[in-house]
């Protein structure tokens, strides 16, 4: 088992899901309750993640981020690194990568929530935040998990933008996903077997778990709610 590895892909899951799942949710919000000209393009650029291949976004993302563009350049100065071949990297990739699966789950939340729900919130004088805080989320909360562990599990499995955006660089950019390629590569199928089977068995266990919450959390409510 590559430990460092497997907890850099921890640690990278860890910040992705903290960074894109608060945006998630402002982002979810806006498309479910909002209808404007030309939303069903910016539904389908949400979507494009999904039929993109890894590699074509990592190479954008290498193309675009790398010293040899303007923005590159521009972000080395700022941030004092560059992002490419760097850990921060590959925070950037794996959130453009793990936009459909965070924003999906809890725009269709969101959308349905009742609208006469929403109503009565306002006739009561509570404020937008309110209404999303005390209403909102705790009715949408089953949508917000489901998107932090499809985040988390598709980030803790990623290999091609991972790749392309980070190279293989021990400690830093090397993930699981990329350990047992390496593994592959060396003919060593006893250690690419064990990483695959912790990958294969934390999979279905987080799985089921979500399933389970997510059924009593929408139980509960529903319960309080009669």
């Amino acid at each position: 088992m590559d430990w460092e590895a497997l907890l850099l892909s921890i640690k990278l899951s860890s910040v992705t899901v903290l960074i894109l799942i608060p945006l998630a949710i402002l982002a979810g919000r806006f498309l479910a309750y909002r209808h404007f000209p030309g939303k069903s393009w910016v539904e389908a650029l949400v979507m494009v993640p999904l039929v993109l291949p890894p590699t074509v976004i990592g190479y954008y993302l290498l193309v675009g981020l790398g010293s040899e563009s303007w923005l590159g350049r521009m972000l080395e100065q700022l941030l004092g690194h560059q992002l490419v071949f760097h850990f921060s990297g590959l925070v950037v990739a794996s959130i453009l990568v793990n936009i459909p699966f965070a924003i999906q789950p809890i725009q269709r939340a969101f959308e349905a929530v009742p609208e006469d729900v929403r109503d009565a919130a306002a006739c009561c004088g509570m404020s937008r935040l309110k209404v999303l805080f005390k209403i909102e989320l705790p009715m949408v909360w089953p949508g917000v998990l489901t998107a932090m562990v499809l985040c988390f599990s598709h980030v803790l499995g990623e290999f091609g933008v991972v790749l392309m955006m980070g190279g293989n660089i021990a400690g830093e950019t090397k993930t699981i996903a990329i350990s047992i390629y390496d593994s592959v590569q060396a003919f060593d199928f006893a250690s690419a077997g064990n990483m695959s089977l912790v990958l294969l068995l934390f999979a279905i266990t987080v799985l089921a778990l979500t399933t389970s919450l997510s059924r009593r959390v929408g139980g509960q409510y529903v319960a309080k709610r009669r």
